[in-house]
């Protein structure tokens, strides 16, 4: 079991956003979370993302209980177990699709030789030789978008979140990107779980939760 998390509560304030949340995932598993806007779903995916912190409840990623971790210690946790898909790219404009995608191999320390290397492999991996030094004006927004997937693979993360990752993309190339991640499942056995609405995209997951009022909904 790659991700367990058990009786996740979060408020602001008087708003009890997520009731007792229980979640499991296994390794190299593809789950989607759907729900309307306000179920708790960004919510609970930035827990998960050790981005927010639950009120009460209990988390383990690839067997550590990250809730347990001191500041420092959980952002090296991030950087190097978990990557993150956002509905917008969040790429730096001032730099190219390969030094975006370096980025965060510089912040674990690596070598600017083996951050490049691994940059460029994940780029040609990932369609985009031809666009390695261009820059994100210079991208389309379904390129834009598997920039940001490798620079969330960049440190071989142990799970990927993505949060409405093909909600700016037209009907073609969210296609595209829906069969992409699960040709990163194959290549990579990559744990994945996104939040989405997208009923496509959520059919081709092995599981799909459906999320109301802040808990899991049996369908």
């Amino acid at each position: 079991m790659i991700i367990q998390a058990k009786s996740i509560e979060k408020s602001f304030g008087p708003l009890k956003v997520l009731k007792g949340i229980d979640f499991q995932v296994e390794n190299s598993e593809v789950v989607s979370i759907m729900g309307a806007s306000g179920a708790g779903k960004s919510t609970l995916l930035q827990i998960l993302g050790t981005l927010s912190t639950p009120d009460s409840g209990f988390l383990e990623i690839d067997g550590t209980d990250v809730l347990s971790l001191r500041s420092k210690e959980l952002s090296a946790f991030r950087n190097s177990k978990i990557g993150f898909v956002f509905q917008f790219h969040h790429l730096l404009p001032e730099f190219t699709s390969l030094e975006n995608v370096m980025i965060p191999a510089f912040i674990a320390g690596r070598s600017e030789k083996d951050a490049r290397a691994a940059a460029y492999s994940l780029l040609t991996d990932l369609g985009l030789k031809d666009r390695i030094s261009h820059k994100p004006s210079e991208l389309s927004g379904g390129e834009q978008q598997r920039v940001a997937i490798a620079r969330a693979l960049i440190n071989n993360p142990a799970i990927l979140f993505a949060d409405e990752p093909s909600g700016n993309l037209d009907s073609v190339t969210k296609t595209d990107l829906h069969n992409l991640f699960f040709s990163l499942r194959e290549k990579y056995g990559q744990t994945i779980v996104i939040v989405t609405h997208d009923p496509d995209l959520a059919s081709m997951c092995d599981r799909t939760l459906h999320m109301r009022d802040g808990v899991f909904v049996d369908q």
